[in-house]
């Protein structure tokens, strides 16, 4: 099948090109160009839209297999690619956790016959998520493993940690660490401060988070070992892989947009759709997140995505779910609160939403040129729309951002050559 893209811009990490055009045959790209007149199956009027490389979604939660009432593959691809997203790589803590080659398969070919994006899965860095014996991570890199993560819940033995750094190095594979202190957390449901005060709510202090930071960047500085540190959310861990970049510590990181957007204020009333974690901070986190995006400190932008049926958000806070749907506004969202106010450039929001995930994941995704896969996302840079949590292609609905008014909206998302998505 022959596509043609015709009269779009062309927006990659580093260039931008105006009124090109993009021939696809058998799900990649021919060739690119202006005037291009070849016969074609079909054809996309590009006019007037940019034309990214295929968001790639370095973090989020699938709930497959397991969980399927909040999420399954089918439903969880189906909201990413409403998103823009073309590839998506999806965390263990499922039931049975995907700590083994024979449950990382069951994904894959699950995936294979369900999802119409790329899914790739995240292995679990110790048996059952428990953090005490590290998992086959080289059974599961055969099987098709992309990383690994105990994310949902942190490595708290740091003995164990600094072993896994090793062991997964050993196979090429990224360690993504959820930086959280269990016993400082204390059980808590919101960030520590003035807030939770006000609600009466546990708080969770941000030292939580920093303190993990600090023993991650510690023991990559002294394995020589890479680690990628998950949804910042304090100015602390900023500024902490802020200098360890410097030092030359081998650290990634990566935020979600409700780190730049929102602050702890929205959990007032009790909202739980404002229940994350690690939790929404103060003013002076929010300020730091987008700092660390603008200076390169924080490496990409990830959502995430953490479905939960409408009952186990509609109870009391502290009794409430934690996390939120991210697929179907994480674009939207950086485009408004980013790249409108000139924090960051489209093109650098390229990179790190898709060139630079797929460089961390170590996936050939994320290009747009002649050979590459033709996963493309086309979105109308200008278009203002009000996000409807009832209009998600998700199973579930647990967002703060339902009211937000936002600009840019996804028109077209093509993974392989197909269209997956097209805004109606």
């Amino acid at each position: 099948m022959k596509l043609l893209i015709k009269s779009g811009t062309i927006v990659t990490k580093d260039r931008t090109e105006v009124n090109k055009d993009i021939l696809i045959e058998d799900g990649r790209i021919s060739r690119i160009g202006e005037g291009i007149t070849d016969a074609a199956d079909q054809v996309i009027d590009a006019g007037g839209l940019a034309v990214l490389p295929g968001l790639v979604d370095a973090h989020c939660h699938l709930r497959d297999p397991g969980y399927e009432y909040k999420e399954d593959i089918l439903s969880g691809s189906m909201s990413a690619a409403k998103g823009g997203f073309a590839s998506i790589a999806c965390m263990p803590n499922t039931n049975p956790v995907i700590d083994n080659e024979s449950v990382v398969r069951t994904v894959i070919a699950k995936a294979r016959r369900e999802a119409v994006i790329n899914v790739y899965p995240i292995g679990a860095i110790t048996k059952g998520q428990q953090g005490y014996e590290l998992a086959e991570m080289g059974s599961m890199k055969a099987a098709g493993i992309v990383a690994v993560s105990d994310d949902g819940r942190p490595v708290m033995q740091a003995s164990v940690m600094k072993k896994a750094l090793i062991y997964a190095g050993g196979f090429g594979l990224t360690v993504i660490s959820h930086c959280e202190d269990l016993d400082l957390a204390e059980d808590g449901s919101m960030n520590e401060g003035e807030t939770s005060t006000r609600l009466g709510i546990h708080g969770i202090p941000s030292a939580a988070e920093d303190v993990m930071v600090a023993r991650e960047i510690i023991l990559s500085e002294y394995t020589g070992m890479p680690v990628h540190i998950a949804h910042v959310s304090t100015k602390g861990a900023v500024e902490m892989i802020r200098q360890a970049k410097k030092r030359g510590v081998p650290v990634t990181a990566e935020t979600c947009p409700h780190y730049f957007t929102l602050t702890e204020k929205a959990c007032t009333g009790y909202d739980t759709n404002a229940k994350m974690n690690p939790p929404l901070r103060a003013r002076e986190d929010v300020n730091a997140v987008i700092q660390g995006l603008s200076d390169g400190t924080i490496d990409i932008i990830a959502t995430d995505h953490a479905p939960h049926h409408f009952d186990e958000k509609n109870v009391e806070f502290e009794l409430a779910a934690f996390g939120i749907v991210g697929f179907e506004t994480a674009l939207s969202l950086a485009l408004t609160y980013l790249v409108r106010p000139g924090i960051l450039t489209l093109n650098q929001l390229v990179d790190k939403m898709s060139a630079m995930p797929a460089r961390i994941l170590k996936i050939e995704k994320g290009e747009i040129r002649a050979g590459a896969d033709a996963d493309l996302t086309l979105v109308n840079l200008d278009e203002e729309y009000t996000i409807n949590p009832d209009e998600f292609l998700s199973k579930s609905k647990n967002s703060p951002f339902g009211g937000f008014k936002v600009t840019g909206r996804v028109k077209y998302t093509l993974c392989g050559g197909k269209i997956v998505y097209q805004d109606k």
